[in-house]
């Protein structure tokens, strides 16, 4: 893809994935005990070499990846909470997985593309991008109900939902109404407009949900490399590699590696090119790989391509992988800017979810769109079954929050759209195809 020239107005459109993504990046190491602005650094220098590696072709962000939380919060967290001298064993994990991804690279250049993309037909690739999309709805729901509702529909529950609407209707009215640039950043002004309602709401006592407590005690500049964390994890702490956290953590990769097949194929139809064979599978998996062995050094979370991002080019139709790379560098700032992101910090859920039921549904419309272009023959049972199976598994697991395999001490996490992957790839190579038996 030829990276067009930036300008101001692009500038702001980079904002917008860095909103996206800030939420979820900064969520992994607040759950794991890991230093959340060496997330944000490592996220953005992750990005930057992803987009190194695979020719500056590809327009996706990598953040956090919430597949290996499991595994990783069972070395660093402890009874009494997070383990500081822990954190340096999970790096040794997190550097292993990032070398598993580089194998898989070497196998995929080895066999071949084609031979890849033979396994995901739009029978396999539309129904698992739905499963993408709806497969996050929940996020977007539980954000747009402040995860308060408990059955039953309160006056509290009552504002946070007109505040989600209030957001998602001036989202529509932008992508609709709005004309020039300001058609261009629906979300941008859909998150301004839903935080200023909530500011407005707190200063006249009508409903608080804004704290700015993070933003008063947050520093302007913060030099993690220097200090620690509240939990004592320092930014700089040298990764230690012992068998066991190896064990636990590398083999998520084999997980995250058909999430990355699916994540791919997702961008790809989004933007309307192949992916899989300019710039190659082989190099978006090394570019997965190398940034995640990198965030392991630095002491971050490990990391993977990122759907919300995705839903924001489906959004504003603006492919330009040039953006991601903005936004990456937004977000080594801001893990030295500790005002700016505690700003971002202080969004309300609500406002954010009105947002996500924006984003998540346009992911969901694109795999639908996948399988009308296909113009599909559903009087087959073959394709019927490998839509059903694929929908059915990915979207129930999701909604249970995956498979969790123990053997020992050993356990890692399916995720509902690694199964999904794995069952529409199997069934699609195992059935036999009605049309060709019938010619």
């Amino acid at each position: 893809m030829k990276t067009q020239k930036l300008t101001g107005k692009d500038y702001l459109l980079s904002v917008q994935h860095l909103f996206a993504m800030f939420g979820a990046t900064v969520l992994v190491p607040l759950l794991t005990g890991m230093n959340a602005s060496l997330a944000l650094f490592t996220a953005g220098l992750g990005t930057l070499i992803f987009h190194v590696l695979t020719k500056f072709k590809v327009p996706v962000f990598l953040g956090s990846s919430f597949a290996f939380l499991p595994a990783i919060m069972a070395i660093t967290l402890g009874e009494n909470g997070v383990i500081p001298s822990q954190v340096p064993v999970a790096q040794g994990g997190i550097i292993a997985a990032g070398a598993v991804y580089v194998i898989f690279a070497v196998i995929v250049f080895l066999v071949g593309t084609d031979k890849i993309k033979k396994l995901f037909p739009p029978v396999v690739t539309g129904p698992v991008i739905i499963v993408i999309g709806i497969g996050l709805s929940s996020t977007a729901i539980n954000d747009s109900l402040n995860n308060a509702y408990a059955g039953t529909l309160t006056g509290e529950v009552g504002a946070y939902i007109g505040i989600a609407v209030f957001t998602l209707a001036v989202v529509i009215g932008a992508s609709i109404f709005a004309k020039g640039f300001f058609k261009l950043v629906p979300i941008l002004i859909g998150i301004a407009a839903g935080y200023i309602l909530c500011v407005i709401l707190k200063l006249t006592g009508a409903f608080d949900i804004v704290d700015f407590t993070a933003i008063k005690e947050a520093p302007w500049i913060n030099i993690p490399f220097k200090s620690a964390d509240a939990n004592g994890v320092a930014f700089m702490s040298l990764p230690k590699f012992e068998l066991g956290a190896i064990l636990s953590i590398a083999p998520v990769a084999i997980v995250t590696f058909m999430e990355h097949i699916g994540d791919i194929t997702t961008n790809g139809m989004v933007v309307g090119k192949d992916f899989f064979s300019d710039p190659g599978l082989h190099r978006t998996l090394l570019g997965d790989g190398i940034a995640t062995g990198v965030a392991g050094f630095f002491g971050g979370p490990p990391n993977t391509t990122y759907s919300e991002n995705t839903g924001v080019l489906a959004t504003t139709k603006n492919y330009n992988p040039a953006l991601l790379r903005v936004t990456a560098i937004f977000a080594i700032i801001l893990g030295f800017v500790g005002k700016f992101g505690a700003v971002l910090q202080t969004i309300p859920s609500p406002v954010k979810g009105g947002v996500e039921l924006v984003l998540f549904g346009m992911i969901a419309a694109i795999g639908i769109r996948t399988l009308a272009e296909a113009k599909l023959d559903f009087t087959h049972s073959r394709n019927l079954l490998i839509v059903a199976l694929i929908l059915v598994l990915g979207l129930g697991l999701n909604a249970i929050g995956g498979l969790t395999l123990a053997v020992g001490t050993f356990s890692f996490n399916l995720s509902g759209l690694f199964v999904a992957v794995i069952i529409g790839v199997s069934a699609n190579a195992v059935l036999p195809d009605e049309g060709k038996a019938k010619k």
